[in-house]
């Protein structure tokens, strides 16, 4: 288990989401970048959380959703491009130095919205929908693990490109520095999943969807890596999710170290966004980086979390703006 996260909660977490999975119990779980505040409850006790979902093959609703307001209101100024700069150069020392060759840099940045965590569950479009009390809306287009007939995938997403832009999908793969990084978050995850499973191989390279945000279409490039998981998994399902996190594409390569430069180096607190979510039916496992992710302070202060991989062929300016553009909320 990674060393930065909270050894305690961790164990708590991972002994319950063992005897769910041995039980063969249906369940989720929701795991904070850091492990601190995990919860692993029942699928029956979700609604008691207030922890709502809608995921390709599941669902929990509120018994009353909130309709849309008339005019939808979403509003921000981004960080400075000074602020970013300065954290991009303390990354960038860090890989100059041999510590870190990717490291994902993410920001807060304050949104003015009538667009509550309550109001968005199931109007927008995205893959992964999660709702946890009126803290967070995420609306994941990235897979963590799924299992299903002891067959684990894990799906990490590196690479964005605008897909207005002239020749975009062929830019986006032939770009080195994206390559670079795919390639090695490929690796990463290749060697997250050889700990738990066998006969572990890229089982989908290099692939590339179509993403909705308000207003214009990103494409994203992934890869799909599968293993199969021994036999009797279902009681060790808390240790293989524990042994892979936090998600390799939202932390960096060598992910220990790179977590530290990661909270040297950021300016606010991540929380639940990067962690994971996940739903155990009994028989199969589907689970979601917490990315695009809107939270809301105890204050009712919005703020968008959002940022990209960094590598020693970085240029800052593009880095700040991919920052920017994964800042928006699909509407439907």
């Amino acid at each position: 288990m990674n060393k930065w996260l909270n050894r305690e909660q961790s164990l708590l977490a991972r002994n319950a989401m063992n005897k769910y999975g041995a039980g063969r119990t249906p369940f989720v779980f929701l795991i904070d970048f850091l492990s601190e505040k995990p919860i692993v409850i029942p699928i029956a006790e979700c609604a008691a959380h207030r922890l709502f979902f809608i995921f390709p093959e599941s669902q929990v609703l509120p018994g009353k959703q909130e309709p849309l307001p008339e005019f939808g209101k979403f509003h921000f100024k981004p960080i400075s491009e000074r602020t970013y700069k300065r954290a991009f150069k303390a990354v960038k020392a860090d890989m100059e130095s041999g510590n870190t060759y990717l490291a994902n840099l993410t920001f807060s940045t304050r949104v003015l919205t009538n667009l509550s965590p309550e109001v968005l569950l199931g109007h927008v479009s995205s893959r992964y929908q999660v709702q946890f009390e009126d803290l967070f809306f995420c609306f994941s287009p990235e897979t963590f693990i799924t299992i299903k007939d002891g067959l684990i995938r894990s799906c990490p997403m590196k690479g964005t490109i605008d897909a207005d832009i002239p020749n975009a999908e062929a830019l986006l793969r032939s770009n080195p520095k994206e390559k670079a990084e795919h390639n090695t978050i490929t690796d990463l995850i290749r060697n997250d999943l050889n700990i738990i499973a066998s006969g572990v191989h890229v089982s989908r390279p290099r692939y590339i969807e179509e993403v909705n945000t308000s207003g214009r279409k990103l494409l994203q490039m992934s890869s799909e890596i599968s293993g199969y998981l021994p036999k009797g998994w279902h009681s060790e399902l808390g240790n293989i999710i524990y042994k892979m996190l936090p998600a390799g594409s939202i932390s960096g390569a060598p992910k220990e170290k790179t977590v530290e430069i990661i909270l040297q180096t950021e300016q606010h607190r991540r929380g639940y966004y990067t962690g994971i979510f996940g739903v155990y039916d009994g028989n199969q496992v589907d689970s979601c980086v917490l990315i695009r992710f809107l939270e809301q302070n105890p204050k009712g202060f919005f703020h968008y979390k959002s940022g990209g991989g960094i590598t020693i062929n970085s240029k800052m300016e593009d880095e700040y703006n991919e920052l920017i553009q994964k800042i928006y909320v699909p509407l439907v």
